[in-house]
């Protein structure tokens, strides 16, 4: 089923974290307009990930395709591009195995999908008091005023007052693959993510940069897409700073390819 004429896919970023993407499938099941698959890029789960991929396919009526690769510690960017190379939709929204989804998410992102654009989405954060009880519930219907949730702007949802919130469209700054939906055209001109980052920190950023400098323009979708972080302790930084670096230059060179991506995989 296409959606506007094209096809849509969730791409899911996990590792080792089953409770927390149940809840994310759970909430992508609850879509008013399911996509038309679902790509989950697993870092090097344990088995428990696997098998729960398994028991969702049985309630999804489309495609949900588990990428996984051995753990040789954090390699977010070459799993994601495995991915995708394992899909087949025209546009891709990626969110990371943290984070719950409003219902009306996939629509709110079709809806706002133009070509020669990036989409940006926002997040709003719970708690750990929070996380720790939808863990055990699994009661995820959330909203601005929920107790638990804070960032709560970020959880209001007016689609209408969207078109009202329009930063600087070729800024690279603050891009976030938690909530971010791009053309699978726009990911293969640019080699889609960068292989050579490894552990936390501006992979996304760093993509961001080669589609800007490629022409492609940011969106910003505020109001709409809704999108919860699930609280987890903040992850190792030890590569931040030599990942920082790597975004710099593509900024600063203005480059719209990197030599190791999307085609090396």
């Amino acid at each position: 089923m296409s959606h506007k004429g094209f096809t849509v896919a969730v791409l899911i970023s996990t590792y080792n974290w089953p409770q927390a993407l149940d809840l994310v499938l759970l909430s992508l099941l609850q879509q008013t307009r399911q996509p038309d698959e679902i790509l989950i890029a697993d870092d090097g789960s344990k088995p428990e990930t696997r098998e729960l991929i398994d028991q969702f396919r049985t309630r999804f009526t489309i495609p949900v395709k588990h990428v996984w690769q051995k753990d040789k510690g954090f390699r977010k960017c070459l799993i994601l591009n495995k991915a995708v190379k394992e899909g087949t939709s025209d546009y891709i929204i990626e969110i990371d195995g943290d984070i719950i989804v409003n219902a009306k998410f996939v629509s709110d992102h079709i809806a706002a999908a133009r070509k020669g654009y990036f989409v940006q989405g926002s997040r709003a954060m719970l708690t750990d008091e929070k996380t720790q009880e939808i863990i055990k519930t699994r009661q995820i219907n959330f909203h601005s005023l929920s107790p638990g949730v804070y960032s709560r702007f970020n959880a209001v949802r007016i689609p209408a007052l969207s078109v009202f919130f329009n930063p600087n469209p070729r800024s690279s700054w603050n891009v976030k693959g938690c909530n971010l939906a791009f053309w699978r055209d726009d990911y293969i001109r640019v080699n889609g993510y960068y292989n050579d980052f490894e552990g936390w920190g501006w992979e996304d950023y760093e993509f961001g940069a080669r589609l800007i400098n490629a022409g492609i323009l940011k969106k910003r979708l505020k109001m709409a897409a809704i999108s919860y972080h699930i609280f987890h302790p903040i992850h190792d930084r030890e590569n931040f700073l030599p990942n920082e670096l790597i975004y710099r230059k593509t900024v600063e060179e203005k480059l719209t390819y990197c030599p190791s991506g999307y085609h090396e995989v």
